[in-house]
């Protein structure tokens, strides 16, 4: 997977237009990234790709980079 699909990826995930998502958009900029946003990013990240977190990885979250950086690192985002 591409930068760009993982962030069509999140905009879906979010319900967001793909066009207002970049690695800088931080959280609060997206309504849907509330306390459902967070169970609905695991499960998204469990399902699509098998990559497990925990709450307390997750909560810190606080850009889509950061999602970015997840994927990344399980290899999830080819270079």
């Amino acid at each position: 997977m591409s930068q760009l699909e993982a962030l069509r990826w999140i905009a879906q995930t979010f319900e967001e237009s793909p066009e207002r998502i970049t690695a800088e958009t931080s959280r609060d900029r997206i309504p849907a990234w509330d306390s459902l946003g967070v169970l609905t990013l695991m499960a998204g990240l469990d399902q699509d790709f098998g990559v497990l977190l925990s709450d307390a990885e997750l909560r810190p979250m606080a850009s889509v980079g950061d999602i970015l950086n997840v994927l990344q690192a399980h290899g999830k985002i080819s270079a």
